[in-house]
């Protein structure tokens, strides 16, 4: 948590220089923060790659914090809105929220403020969804992931893929924790977000 926090520090210590430039903000959790794995091997770095092979202009800026909640995001959300304005937003956030059994109502009010926030800067939103392990039951876990199709649908934002797609359920590419995948996976789990990012380049 530490190493992402210095990381952000660094990266919004620079925006003064990249204020004309196009802005690409990551707001996440520890599976955009790179959690046990160097954080160049992850798969926010390298979609900073990918779009500087691709040509894009975009600077990435990685602002995930790992253990952090929508409440938390919310919280330093204006701070970083004070230094940026970026032009996309990906929003990975509410695992911990559904790991630590918080309210859902209140989880949707704080990623729906979140959203709101950051249409009202003129940013173009892409909400990742977040989905649980199946130990929390099929009941509460399809009204956690339907309550990001509602979100989408409300704000007109575009709904991603699940970051852990065809990862999550595969041992070999995730961490002794269960919950974290390895650097092997993080390519695929950009290959996961990419078409999404793409498409929002250029509307």
């Amino acid at each position: 948590m530490l190493r992402t926090a210095l990381f952000m520090f660094l990266l919004l210590a620079s925006l003064p220089v990249l204020a004309g430039n196009k802005t690409l903000l990551v707001l996440g959790d520890s599976l955009s923060a790179g959690y046990g794995i160097p954080l160049h091997q992850g798969w926010v770095s390298l979609l900073q790659e990918r779009l500087s092979i691709t040509g894009s202009d975009y600077t990435v800026i990685n602002a995930s914090i790992s253990g952090d909640t929508t409440a938390g995001t919310l919280a330093r959300l204006d701070d970083l809105l004070a230094e940026t304005t970026p032009a996309i937003t990906i929003v990975e956030l509410g695992a911990n929220d559904g790991l630590r059994g918080l309210s859902l109502e209140e989880m949707s009010a704080n990623l729906s403020t979140i959203i709101t926030r950051l249409q009202s800067a003129g940013t173009r939103v892409l909400l990742l969804p977040m989905q649980l392990p199946p130990n929390y039951g099929p009941a509460y876990n399809d009204k956690f992931m339907n309550m990001y199709r509602d979100l989408a649908h409300r704000h007109g934002v575009t709904l991603g893929k699940f970051l852990l797609d065809h990862i999550a359920d595969h041992p070999e590419l995730m961490q002794s924790d269960g919950l974290h995948p390895i650097a092997g996976a993080q390519q695929k789990m950009l290959d996961n977000v990419w078409p999404d990012v793409a498409a929002l380049l250029n509307p």
